[in-house]
Formats: structure tokens, C-alpha cells, sequence
């Protein structure tokens, strides 16, 4: 059973999602602010919702806070029209964002989504082989960990899935579209930022490969490629 931490200030909405995640077969953990959330964390937590918009320590803060230590999947709660607060939410390391108001189908979807990521790291690969390997990178898809030149990555559970998926279609230009499916579980929305904010996390932890070329290309109006050898 999935254990889902609820950080929000919104006494009525975390009841009521309460009920809901439960309804659904999770276990519910709640916390009003961030310090309280904060204390709450601990290897047993699956993913993390949480508000932006909270008194003592709000949710960026939060956020930040909570990547010092932790690498649980975090699903940002969003005031609608507050794509500033999503898009620093990615740079700091949120796997997706949902803005408010939601429907209880569309949180589920995201939820599972997220979660899939987590405990699959894209099926494709753990089905394959115990390490996907391509130049200078390994990725181990069943203890979620990965390699550049050696050294281990400091990777969120989305850009550890990003990377996964890169590193199975070499030289290919991936769409917009087919990573916001493939990889986040959701089809791209308009003005959807959330790709481009995880591709451009994922670019600042590569190391740089020993030819100096960028390891992902940006594709302009189509996509992204992760270069080939030569």
C-alpha cells in the first residue's frame, strides 16, 4: 500500500483528499505546514503532495529543504494561473505540478503516473536488463540509481526516468509530446513547461562528454535528441 504524504494548509481540502486516497487503497499521512511535513519524512513515504501557498514555511521552501535530504517523488499543488510557482517548482526538483482547482480522476492519474516511474523506472528497462548502458552512462532501472564517468547521479525520480528513456533511442529526435506520455504519464498540455524544466535539470547534472558536445540537443519545434558517438 502506497504511503502518501499530504502537505497542505487547507484543513477542508486534505480531509476531503483524505477520504479520496484512501477510498483509492493508499495510506494518508497529513501535515499542515512545511516544518510538520518535513518532520514526517522517513523512507516509508511514497510521494509527497504538496501546497505552495502555506504559512511558517511555504512550499518552495519547503521543496528545497526536502531535496537536501530526500529523493521522494513530489507532486506540486498549484494556484491556477501560477506558472511561475511551477516552473521554480521543477527547478527545484518537483517530478510534476497540478493546479488547482482538480478533479479527483485527474489527481489519481497523475498520482499513479508518478508512482509507476518510481517503482518501474520505465518498464522497458528493468524487463531487458539489470544496467542500460550507452558511452559513458549506466543506468541500474531496479535499485534507481545512475552513472556518468563513473560517479554517481544526484537524479530525481523524473529525470532518472528521463535519462532511462533517453539512453534507449540514441540519436532519435523525441518529441515534446511522446516524453510528456512516455515518461510522465500525461499528454502535453498547452504552455506545459514541464519537459523542458526536467530536460534542462537533467542537462545541468550530465558531466560534459569528453568531445565537449552537449549530451542533449535541443531540436528547435520538435524535440530532443541525446547525441550519438562521432
Amino acid at each position: 500500500m502506497p504511503h502518501i504524504l499530504l502537505i497542505d494548509d487547507d484543513t477542508e481540502l486534505t480531509s476531503l483528499l483524505k477520504e479520496v486516497l484512501s477510498f483509492e487503497g493508499f495510506e494518508v499521512s497529513e501535515a499542515n505546514n512545511g516544518e510538520e511535513g518535513l518532520a514526517l519524512l522517513s523512507d516509508q513515504i511514497d510521494l509527497i503532495l504538496l501546497d505552495v501557498m502555506m504559512p511558517k514555511l511555504n512550499g518552495m521552501e519547503t521543496l528545497k529543504r526536502l531535496r537536501e535530504t530526500w529523493e521522494t517523488p513530489v507532486l506540486m499543488l498549484t494556484a491556477k494561473g501560477e506558472e511561475i510557482d511551477r516552473v521554480i517548482g521543477l527547478e527545484l526538483g518537483a517530478d510534476d505540478y497540478l493546479p488547482k482547482p482538480f478533479s479527483d480522476r485527474e489527481l489519481m492519474a497523475r498520482i499513479r503516473a508518478i508512482l509507476r516511474r518510481t517503482q518501474s523506472s520505465n518498464g522497458k528497462a528493468t524487463k531487458n536488463s539489470d544496467c542500460i548502458e550507452y558511452q559513458d552512462i549506466q543506468v541500474f532501472p531496479g535499485k534507481q540509481e545512475a552513472y556518468c564517468q563513473g560517479k554517481l547521479m544526484d537524479l530525481t525520480t523524473t529525470e532518472f526516468a528521463l535519462l532511462a528513456h533517453f539512453i534507449q533511442h540514441p540519436g532519435d529526435t523525441l518529441t515534446k509530446e511522446a516524453l510528456s506520455l512516455d515518461v510522465l504519464g500525461k499528454r502535453l498540455a498547452a504552455f506545459d513547461r514541464a519537459i523542458d524544466m526536467h530536460v534542462s535539470n537533467l542537462r545541468k547534472k550530465l558531466p560534459e562528454r569528453s568531445d565537449g558536445k552537449s549530451r542533449i540537443k535541443t531540436i528547435r519545434g520538435r524535440g530532443y535528441l541525446l547525441v550519438e558517438e562521432g
